[in-house]
């Protein structure tokens, strides 16, 4: 029986590079691997791209992982029927009457958000202040790719909504950074005792899958054991 196949879903300040650490072993190990590419424009927009990446990887069934807003994103793509699992990242996972803001603002609100700038309609991150509250426990030299990266979401991206809530019935996994300073730890272990998910936490900042990248490759490998299993 041939593997899982996976897709991810990034957040807002990023691009399908930021699963660069991720993807090479997962390709060698057999699985089809995509990263969806989003323009952080739309919600729809974005789920609509995540849904084409799930139609284009082998057939079978997906592990859909998401990384911050990316959450978001997979928590209504993941209906998909062929998505057999979800991953979570340092995620938000709202529920059908919540949209990406209205979960936050349940909780105290995070550094990141204290070091952005607004401009052309789209949130920036700020580079000297900005990128440690995102990305504080990688080297410089990576933090500046991080600010390289950082593509900026539409101001109104976490307003928006989108039918889905893909958690209610798919097994889902859930990764907590205690360090991160971008989605409030107690708003990431909310959401994991909500879903039911099987929770794995990490003393990381925003981004486990670039600083911790073999604890995060452990969990998704035990989503895709979970999927073969059932499937088998």
């Amino acid at each position: 029986m041939s593997k899982p196949s996976i897709v991810f879903s990034h957040g807002i300040w990023a691009d399908g590079s930021c699963f660069s650490k991720l993807i090479p072993t997962l390709q060698a190990e057999g699985h089809d691997v995509i990263a969806a590419q989003y323009g952080l424009d739309t919600l729809k927009a974005d789920v609509d791209a995540t849904t084409a990446a799930i139609e284009r990887v082998v057939p079978g069934p997906v592990v859909l992982v998401g990384h911050s807003y990316g959450g978001t994103v997979i928590t209504k793509a993941g209906v998909h029927p062929r998505v057999a699992a979800l991953v979570y990242i340092c995620a938000l996972g709202p529920d059908e009457t919540e949209t990406s803001a209205s979960i936050q603002a349940k909780f105290p609100t995070t550094q990141v958000f204290q070091n952005i700038d607004v401009q052309s309609g789209r949130v920036w991150l700020k580079p000297v202040t900005g990128v440690p509250c995102f990305a504080g426990d990688l080297s410089e030299e990576e933090q500046g790719v991080v600010y390289a990266t950082a593509a900026p979401p539409a101001a109104t991206l976490f307003t928006e909504q989108v039918d889905g809530v893909a958690w209610k019935s798919k097994p889902s996994w859930y990764i907590v950074g205690a360090e991160d300073r971008a989605v409030h730890p107690d708003l990431e272990r909310f959401c994991a005792k909500r879903m039911g998910a099987t929770t794995t936490e990490l003393n990381s900042s925003h981004v486990p899958m670039l600083s911790q990248p073999r604890a995060v490759l452990d969990v998704i490998h035990n989503a895709c054991a979970a999927v073969a299993a059932k499937q088998g």
